[in-house]
Order: structure tokens, then sequence, then C-alpha cells
């Protein structure tokens, strides 16, 4: 027979309670679905009964979301679930250590952190090798990260400058057929950049940083025959890469450099017929030190929980298609 057990979880005021219970109790009825308890709410106070392990790993999901919070991080409903789900599937040991390390403090004062296991191990990665791959769907932060650890290593003087790139390739677009000169030309495809170091540094040290030229953004044509020392340079949209682009790319790394590869290789825009240099490179480097490729989930997409599930719709589409063309070449071949 189970013992019943009764924890109690306090919130300072009625702000952080309504921050971590959610609107409508919305998060809280996600403790409902997945935890066998009774959870009453008082004034001030969250009462979680029933049989003891479910108490405690429901009270110990709440006290690592009250510790975020109180960190800085507005707390969302994929950091609800989760964390629910890392309890759930006996991996509640890494929440704290998770949710706890602090990658970089923003000029508005929220602290960057990785949200799912797949960015921990991503961010592990480019803290301890030269060059990282971060191969994975939309929304899983790859590029995001790559930029904050950039302004983090630039902070703390372990490199001098920081480069960011991508190659100018998108569907159906061709730079003549864009107005302007070449700068407004390749702008639009490194806008993300932009955006992200904008989002990190905010507008003002941003303009300051740039106008000091520690920054620079270009188009990947525009690496060809550099050495990139003390830099930490970033390759983003990397799956639009050729063979001998990106191989290009790689051996303009430098001493006191760090570079970061990111790239979703479902979503590549070369011609077809030609191969992506982002596949090809994951395949040749896999077993070279000083190398980590790092592949990240479904599971890791930090957006709305539809856009996660069309991630997965789309991957078992792709998989249909494979099955299906590789059934068709097997009876070509039979006939």
């Amino acid at each position: 027979m189970h013992q019943a057990l009764e924890q109690q979880v306090f919130f300072e005021d009625h702000k952080e309670a309504y921050s971590l219970l959610g609107e409508r109790d919305e998060f809280l009825q996600v403790f409902r679905e997945n935890f066998e308890c009774q959870f009453v709410t008082r004034g001030d106070v969250l009462e979680i009964r029933g049989e003891g392990v479910q108490v405690d790993m429901a009270a110990r999901v709440m006290e690592e979301l009250q510790y975020l919070y109180r960190q800085g991080t507005p707390i969302t409903m994929h950091e609800v679930r989760y964390g629910v789900g890392l309890m759930k599937g006996g991996k509640g040991e890494v929440l704290h250590t998770l949710f706890g390390d602090t990658i970089l403090v923003t000029s508005r004062g929220r602290h960057i952190r990785p949200k799912t296991l797949g960015q921990r191990l991503y961010i592990d990665a480019i803290r301890h090798n030269g060059i990282t791959f971060g191969i994975g769907p939309a929304g899983t932060g790859k590029t995001y990260l790559a930029v904050v650890m950039a302004v983090a290593a630039l902070r703390n003087k372990e490199v001098r400058r920081i480069i960011l790139t991508r190659p100018a390739v998108e569907a159906g677009e061709r730079l003549g057929f864009l107005p302007g000169d070449l700068q407004e030309k390749v702008d639009p495809y490194l806008r993300p950049l932009y955006d992200a170091l904008q989002d990190v540094l905010g507008m003002d040290n941003y303009q300051k940083i740039m106008a000091k030229r520690l920054i620079e953004i270009a188009p990947l044509a525009y690496m060809r025959g550099r050495t990139l020392e003390d830099a930490f340079v970033i390759l983003d949209e990397a799956q639009n890469t050729t063979g001998k682009q990106m191989k290009m790319f790689l051996t303009r790394f430098g001493f006191g450099s760090r570079m970061v590869v990111t790239g979703d290789l479902s979503q590549v825009d070369l011609p077809r017929g030609a191969s992506s240099g982002l596949r090809e490179a994951s395949s040749v480097l896999k077993d070279v030190k000083g190398i980590s490729i790092v592949h990240m989930a479904p599971a890791d997409v930090i957006r709305h929980d539809v856009v996660t599930r069309i991630v997965e719709a789309y991957g078992k589409y792709e998989e249909r298609k494979k099955r299906i063309k590789m059934k068709c070449t097997e009876q070509e071949q039979i006939s």
C-alpha cells in the first residue's frame, strides 16, 4: 500500500503564482494530466496531495520552474511540458543543471539558458571543440544559441571578433534579381543573424560593437582566401553549401578561433542534382578529433506546440517517401 503524502509549494506573491500556474491554470492542468495527485491552490500556496512518489515528482518540477522564474526566465508551455516529460522519463536529476546553466544575461536582464537536453549537448560541444556542427530542424535554437555563445566569448575576451556568414541561396531567388547594391542584395539573407545579435545585445550595444567593427556579417563568398584567427565564426544555413564551399569555409579555421556550422538537412535549396556540403561534411568529419557533430531532434524545437507537431509530421512523411522510393527501386531491379 502506497503512503499518502502532502507537499506545499510557496509562491512569493500572486504574480509568481499566476506565472507558474498559467493563465486559467493551463500549466497546472499539465500537472494534473501527468501526475496522479490532487492540486489545491490556497492563495499563494499550492498543495499537492497523493501517492508519495507522484507528489515528490510533481513538487520537484514545480520548484525547478519556480527557480527558473526567479532567475528571470519567463515560463512558457515548453518549460512546463519539457520539465514534466524529463521527470516522468526518469531524468529529473538533470532539471536543475539544465535550467540552471546561464550562458549569458542580455541587456534587458534576461537569462539565456539551454531549454532542452539537445541544446545542452550543443552548448557543451561548442565549449569544448574547435568546430561544432549543429544539425536539426527549424526552431531548435541552432543559430540563436551559436550567436549567444559568440557574444559570450567576445565579452570574456576569448576572441577578438565575431564573423557571421551564410550562403546567399534561397528557393527560387538569385542575387542578380534583387534590387539595390551588393550590401542591399545580401541583407535579406543575413537578416536572421542581425535579429539574433540585436536581441542578445540590445540595439545600443549592437550599434556600438558594429561601429567598432568587432562583428562582421558577410555572405560565404567573402570567406575565400582568408585565415580567420582569434574569431568566433558562425556559418548559418549550411545545408545550402556545396561540398567545395564547405571545405573552403572549414579550412579558413585559424589559431584562437572557434567555428559553429548550423543547418537543417530537410530544407536544402540547392539546384536539383547538387549535393549538400553539410550532409557530406557530417559524414566525412564525424570521427575527426576537435570536431563535434550534434544532431538535434523535434523534441528540441522551442516554438509553439503546433510547430513541433508539424516538424514530426513532415519527418514521418519524408520517411514514407523514402520507403516507397526504395520499394519501387527494388521492384524495378526484380523486373
